[in-house]
């Protein structure tokens, strides 16, 4: 791959700080600290709010990476992004299941997967990247066995799409990833909690 990016994964719970705050922080931060990189995208995956709330949080957001010169993907609402004129979405498999037909309307879909299987079916219908995870340990995921290394190679080689890897990532295991062809990383935790 070309260009590794580095996505950011928005969890509102685990910020100290209002999200449009938190996405100023991030942006300042990755400014001026020598660790911290700047993301190209925001994901904004706030799954547990209602449509309204996320269509109210989700319109600040987008102001927000416009004004930073980054992509903004909504997550999970479909009518949100629809209304919004957001042209970039990320659904779990169910939902690009259940919705496969209805997405032409979006320049780019992404996808959250957890297996080669579910890999191969979301480029197949139509999934433009995926999310592949977790890979490490994580928090988001307690209890819950990485599915690893070598799941993450297998998911690479069984698609043509771009993937990105996620679950308890950090700068050290950023370095280790860059040896697999994948298109970059997401990051929940390390951009949440700064």
């Amino acid at each position: 791959m070309s260009t590794f990016k580095r996505i950011a994964v928005t969890n509102r719970k685990l910020s100290r700080f209002e999200l449009p705050e938190q996405i100023d922080r991030i942006m300042e931060i990755s400014r001026t600290a020598s660790n911290i990189e700047k993301p190209d995208m925001i994901i904004l995956r706030e799954k547990d709010l209602s449509e309204k709330e996320y269509e109210i949080l989700a319109a600040m957001v987008i102001e927000k990476c416009r004004n930073y010169d980054i992509e903004c993907i909504l997550h999970t609402y479909i009518n949100v992004a629809l209304r919004l004129k957001c042209r970039k979405i990320h659904l779990p498999v169910s939902l690009l299941k259940k919705n496969s037909g209805y997405l032409k309307c979006f320049d780019e879909v992404g996808a959250s997967i957890h297996s080669v299987e579910e890999a191969v079916w979301a480029e197949k219908n139509g999934a433009a990247y995926i999310t592949a995870g977790h890979i490490f340990e994580t928090d988001c995921k307690e209890g819950v066995p990485p599915r690893g290394l070598i799941f993450l190679n297998e998911v690479c080689n069984s698609v043509n799409i771009p993937v990105y890897a996620i679950g308890g990532i950090d700068n050290e295991k950023i370095a280790l990833l860059k040896a697999f062809d994948i298109a970059g990383v997401c990051i929940m935790s390390g951009y949440m909690i700064l």
